[in-house]
């Protein structure tokens, strides 16, 4: 199976290429909305698996509202094209703008959650990138962190310091979500793609994995070869790290969301099987 990249429009949030456009309706069934890709639309319902969730719930204890604990997501494909406004998405400059890469990541990431959520953009965002200078860990806080509908995350530091996050719901601990709580394998409803490379930097601990894993802290398209890890793993024992798994060929911008055997692309952040996405992640929840 190959998929071929998708181009975002600008024409708003929630008409971006296979953006989610989220409703609450009161249907007894819990959190519903519906999934804008070309030429089709679904609709989906996300039932919550763990007691830890702080949003409304109907009698059943289906989610019926977008939790105000949003506060982790991996950047969307149609996130990363719309900001950089490249189909090819940012590649290992991370600037956005902004003088240094940690800075525009983080920028990123803020303009991502508000896509998803009205006012979201007002947390203190921070993206789950080392530097030389910093180190992953250090900079998204203590935790807890959650997802889009308000599913646990991790708890705390050390959960996060996992080859998948501790004590995840067990919906997304194998498959995390992008910004509007969708697992990140299949985004728009279509089928599964090969997206598992998330950029970091950074080691199984979170910290600096090497001074050449990137991208010149996060400001070039041609220095370096980047560490990444999986948003979801390859299986059931290759492959599961979320944070720290294997180095991607190059800095420069380009995607390779076909079957993990076909042939990519050379050079470039998603040329292993990804985009350059990277994780988000609030210092308050």
């Amino acid at each position: 199976m190959t998929t071929s990249s998708q181009t975002a429009f600008s024409d708003g949030p929630n008409h971006l290429g296979y953006a989610w456009a989220v409703n609450a309706q009161p249907s007894g069934v819990g959190w519903r909305g519906t999934v804008l890709v070309p030429a089709m639309s679904l609709l989906f319902d996300t039932v919550a698996c763990s007691s830890t969730h702080d949003e409304s719930r109907d009698s059943t204890g289906d989610i019926t509202t977008p939790s105000p604990r949003f506060s982790f997501f991996v950047t969307s494909l149609e996130a990363m094209q719309a900001l950089s406004g490249s189909t090819d998405g940012f590649g290992g400059d991370l600037r956005y703008g902004h003088p240094d890469g940690l800075s525009g990541a983080d920028a990123i990431c803020a303009d991502t959650a508000e896509r998803s959520l009205a006012g979201a953009r007002e947390k203190q965002w921070r993206a789950f990138l080392s530097t030389r200078a910093v180190d992953a860990i250090d900079r998204v806080g203590d935790g807890p962190w959650y997802d889009r509908l308000g599913r646990l995350v991790a708890r705390d530091r050390d959960g996060l310091q996992h080859t998948r996050p501790k004590d995840a719901d067990p919906a997304i601990v194998d498959d995390l979500p992008n910004e509007y709580g969708v697992p990140n394998h299949d985004p728009d409803g279509t089928g599964y793609v090969d997206n598992h490379d998330v950029l970091t930097g950074s080691d199984a601990q979170g910290r600096l994995f090497r001074d050449d894993a990137t991208c010149d802290d996060w400001t070039s398209v041609q220095a370096g070869t980047p560490r990444a890890g999986h948003c979801w793993p390859q299986s059931d024992e290759n492959g599961r790290h979320w944070i720290s798994e294997h180095e991607l060929p190059g800095c420069a911008p380009g995607m390779h969301l076909a079957d993990e055997d076909a042939a990519g692309p050379a050079g470039c952040v998603g040329c292993a099987g990804g985009y350059g996405a990277i994780y988000c992640l609030a210092l308050v929840p």
